[in-house]
């Protein structure tokens, strides 16, 4: 398994999704590769801080702003 593979498969292996055989070649890599041990530590943390967040929606209006943000960014990026 190269490194592109595992960031691939990587949320997969954090939910326990991944076979047996997949697993051993992920945590085989890991192992041997120390950017991907950080990788996975970075993918962990972000797991746990996204899990602490309130499930509620945001707020309308703040929903309604990050909207027509992303609508904007989108059209600048296509012309």
């Amino acid at each position: 398994m190269n490194c592109q593979k595992l960031a691939e498969l990587i949320s997969d292996y954090v939910e326990g999704r991944l076979g047996l055989i997949d697993r051993l070649r992920f945590q085989f890599h890991l192992g041997l590769c120390r950017d991907c041990r950080a990788y996975l530590k970075q993918m962990r943390g972000l797991v746990r801080a996204l899990g602490a967040l309130p499930a509620e929606p945001p707020p309308a209006q703040v929903q309604e702003e990050l909207l027509a943000r992303f609508r904007n960014f989108q059209r600048t990026r296509k012309g």
